[in-house]
């Protein structure tokens, strides 16, 4: 699970492992929902991370597993708010940087999650990425969730949301 933060219009809140830039990351333990395991990834804002949504579901095949990564966002922080953050690892610093600067400092396939995320937060929807493939539609399985209102959300139709990250064997 990764959690994009966008602050204003032209930086996004990143981790900063001595020098290594990243998104907030973590996992999703049982019982957990992604959103709930973001709150643990970030602590410090009075009334928790203020999530909207997934963005962007992505699928890589492993040799013998599937795994799936979902991406939240946030609605738009201040530098102010983003100051009282603490990142779960006590050797990660919570940095703002312009989001130019963080493209420039991630992979390739980084890059590619960052952009789509940022488009499917401009446009209301949820992106889905399959190996480093933006498919056009959801995959076969995944349909729209109603409780998102319109704002592109999804759901596997099963009643207890999965976990951000899941390992399937193939």
């Amino acid at each position: 699970m990764t959690i994009l933060i966008p602050v204003g219009a032209d930086a996004l809140v990143v981790a900063d492992l001595r020098g290594l830039i990243m998104l907030p990351t973590g996992a999703v333990h049982d019982g957990q929902t992604p959103e709930q395991a973001a709150q643990d990834v970030l602590r410090g804002a009075t009334d928790g991370l203020p999530l909207l949504r997934r963005v962007v579901r992505a699928s890589t095949q492993t040799r013998r597993r599937k795994v799936i990564t979902h991406h939240l966002a946030t609605e738009p922080m201040t530098r102010q708010a983003v100051g009282e953050l603490i990142y779960r690892d006590p050797r990660v610093d919570v940095r703002v940087l312009p989001t130019l600067r963080v493209l420039d400092s991630v992979t390739a396939e980084g890059q590619q999650r960052i952009l789509v995320a940022l488009q499917a937060m401009a446009t209301g929807t949820t992106a889905h990425i399959e190996g480093n493939v933006v498919l056009p539609s959801l995959p076969p399985g995944l349909q729209a969730d109603p409780s998102t209102n319109g704002a592109g959300g999804y759901c596997s139709g099963h009643a207890r949301p999965g976990p951000t990250t899941t390992m399937e064997r193939t």
